[in-house]
C-alpha cells in the first residue's frame, strides 16, 4: 500500500506539489465583454486562486473544487488510454512528467482502459496504483468513478447481470479500485454516468421513450454515506472524501443536491462532462447557472477538451500517419461525433483562427477551455509524453486570457471600484481628453443610446484625478490590446 495520510475531515487541505503556495483572491471573470454576450452574467462572486510560490517552478494555478477542500491543479491528467494504447512503463513516464509540471490530479475510473473491454479492464487502475505506490499520497489528488447502469459490462461485479448505482455495487467498485489503486482512501468518487436514462455519448437530445426505472438518488446518496461510515468505523479512515456526477444533467444535478440537503446525506462537489469548442453549449445552457458558486457551487471537470484530439487538426488529414494512428480510426465508432462533416469543418475554421492570431490549434482550444469563469481543471490525457508535455505547454505558453479580454475585465473591475459602470467609465475617458472634438455614439435601440448619453451627463466632469491615475495604470499595462 502507498503511504497515506488521509484526510479525516474537510476542514483539512489537499496541498498542491509544492513546499509552500500562497492562496489570492482573484475577481471573476464573468464581467467580460464576450462572457456577456455568451449569456454569463455578472457575480459578486470571488474566485479562489491558488498560485506557487516556491518549488519547481510552473505556470499552472490551482482552483478549489466546488465546496470542497480539494484544491485541484487547472489540468487532471487523463489515464484512459493506459492498458490499452500505453504500457505500464509509459504510463508511468507520463505521470512523472505531469508532476514534474505541477499537475497534482489524476483521473481514472474502473472501467478504463477505452475501449472497454473485459480482457484490459481494471489495467489502468493497476499502472496508476504501481507508480502511486511510491508517492507521498497526500500529495495526488485521486479521482475514479464507479459504472453506471449497463447491461453490457456485467463482468465487472462478481454476481450481477446489469450494473446498477446501489449500495452493493457501489461498495464492491469501491473495494476493488482501492485494492487496484494501492491506496486508502479516494479523493472523489464520481458516478461515470446516471443510473437512470439520458442522452450520452454523442445521443444529442432526450427520448422520452426511453424512460426506465433507476435507482432512487436517495438510495445512491445512503450507499456513498455508508460506505463513509464504515470506512471511520472500522480504520478511522475516510475511504471516499467527496462524491462528484459525470455525464449528468441540469436535472440529475439538482436531484443530488435536493436530495442531499432534505436527507442530511452527502453532497457533489464536482460535475465532469464533455467540453469543447465543438461540445460547449450543453453545459453553457443552464449547467452553468446550476453550477455557478452562489448557486450549488459545483466545479466543472472538463473532459475532452480537444474533442478526441480532433481539435488538433490531425483527422482533417485523413491519409496522414497521425490520423491512421488516432483513436478516432484505431477504434471504429469511438467518438464518431467528431468525424462528421459539420465537426471537421468546425475544426478546420477554428485551425484558419488559431493561425490568425499566432496560435497553434491546440493553444486555441486548451486555452478556451481553461479561460472560461467556470472552469476548474481540463483533464487531458496523451498517448505519449511528447504529446503530453505539447498540451501541457500549449496551457502554458497561450497568454491568460486574451489580452484584450483582460483588458476588458481589469476596466469593468476599475469601474465598479470607483463607483461607475463600464459605459461611464469609457466614455466619460473618451469625452475628458483634451484634444476631444465629439464622441461619435451609436445604438441598437432608444433604450441603448440613453444609457449611453445619460453616462455622458451623469458622469462627474471632468473625471476625478484617482480615476485617470487608474486609467493609466491599466493603460499601460494593456496598451492597446485590441490593434491587429
Amino acid at each position: 500500500m502507498a503511504s497515506t495520510s488521509s484526510p479525516l475531515t474537510s476542514s483539512s487541505l489537499v496541498r498542491a506539489p509544492f513546499s509552500c503556495i500562497t492562496i489570492t483572491r482573484t475577481p471573476s471573470r464573468r464581467n467580460s465583454t464576450r462572457h456577456r454576450k455568451r449569456g454569463f452574467s455578472p457575480s459578486s462572486k470571488k474566485a479562489t486562486t491558488v498560485r506557487p510560490q516556491c518549488g519547481p517552478a510552473s505556470a499552472l494555478e490551482y482552483r478549489k473544487l466546488g465546496y470542497s477542500d480539494l484544491v485541484l491543479s487547472e489540468i487532471t491528467l487523463g489515464t484512459m488510454t493506459f492498458g490499452e494504447q500505453n504500457t505500464e512503463e509509459e504510463a508511468h513516464e507520463m505521470l512523472a512528467y505531469a508532476f514534474e509540471q505541477g499537475v497534482n490530479a489524476i483521473d481514472t475510473a474502473e472501467a478504463y482502459p477505452i475501449p472497454v473491454r473485459k480482457e484490459t479492464q481494471g489495467r489502468t487502475d493497476l499502472y496508476t496504483g504501481s507508480w502511486l505506490k511510491s508517492q507521498p499520497r497526500d500529495k495526488v489528488i485521486l479521482a475514479t468513478k464507479v459504472c453506471g447502469y449497463s447491461e453490457r459490462s456485467s463482468y465487472l461485479r462478481e454476481n450481477a447481470n446489469v450494473l446498477r448505482v446501489d449500495a452493493a455495487n457501489i461498495k464492491e467498485s469501491v473495494e476493488k479500485s482501492l485494492k487496484r489503486l494501492n491506496t486508502d482512501y479516494i479523493d472523489l468518487l464520481q458516478i461515470h454516468w446516471p443510473d437512470r436514462y439520458v442522452a450520452l455519448f454523442g445521443e444529442y437530445s432526450y427520448d422520452p421513450s426511453t424512460w426506465r426505472p433507476s435507482v432512487p438518488v436517495v438510495e445512491q446518496l445512503r450507499a456513498f454515506q455508508e460506505l463513509i461510515d464504515e470506512g471511520r468505523k472500522h480504520t478511522n479512515l475516510v475511504q471516499v472524501r467527496y462524491l462528484g456526477v459525470s455525464n449528468e444533467t441540469s436535472y440529475g444535478v439538482m436531484e443530488f443536491v435536493h436530495t442531499a440537503k432534505v436527507e442530511g446525506l452527502p453532497k457533489i462537489v464536482s460535475i465532469q462532462n464533455n467540453y469543447s469548442l465543438l461540445i460547449s453549449c450543453k453545459f453553457e445552457i443552464d449547467l452553468v447557472e446550476v453550477c455557478h458558486p452562489n448557486n450549488c457551487n459545483i466545479g466543472l471537470l472538463a473532459y475532452s477538451p480537444l474533442a478526441g484530439g480532433s481539435l488538433s487538426g490531425k483527422y482533417l488529414d485523413v491519409q496522414s500517419e497521425a490520423a491512421r494512428k488516432g483513436r478516432l480510426n484505431l477504434f471504429p465508432g469511438y467518438m464518431e461525433r467528431y468525424n462528421k462533416s459539420l465537426a471537421k469543418e468546425a475544426t478546420s475554421k477554428y485551425m484558419e483562427l488559431a493561425k490568425k492570431h499566432g496560435l497553434t490549434s491546440l493553444q486555441l482550444a486548451l486555452g478556451f477551455v481553461r479561460d472560461r469563469p467556470f472552469m476548474t481543471s481540463s483533464i487531458i490525457g496523451a498517448t505519449s509524453v511528447a504529446q503530453l508535455k505539447e498540451d501541457i505547454d500549449a496551457f502554458l505558453t497561450t497568454e491568460r486570457p486574451l489580452p484584450s479580454e483582460e483588458a476588458t475585465i481589469k476596466y469593468v473591475e476599475l469601474a465598479k471600484k470607483r463607483g461607475l459602470t463600464p459605459v461611464q467609465l469609457a466614455l466619460g475617458f473618451a469625452r475628458d481628453r483634451p484634444f476631444m472634438m465629439s464622441s461619435i455614439i451609436g445604438a441598437t435601440s432608444v433604450e441603448q443610446l440613453k444609457e449611453d448619453i445619460d453616462a455622458f451627463w451623469t458622469t462627474r466632469r471632468p473625471l476625478p484625478s484617482e480615476v485617470m491615475t487608474d486609467i493609466e495604470s491599466v493603460f499601460n499595462r494593456y496598451r492597446d490590446p485590441a490593434f491587429s
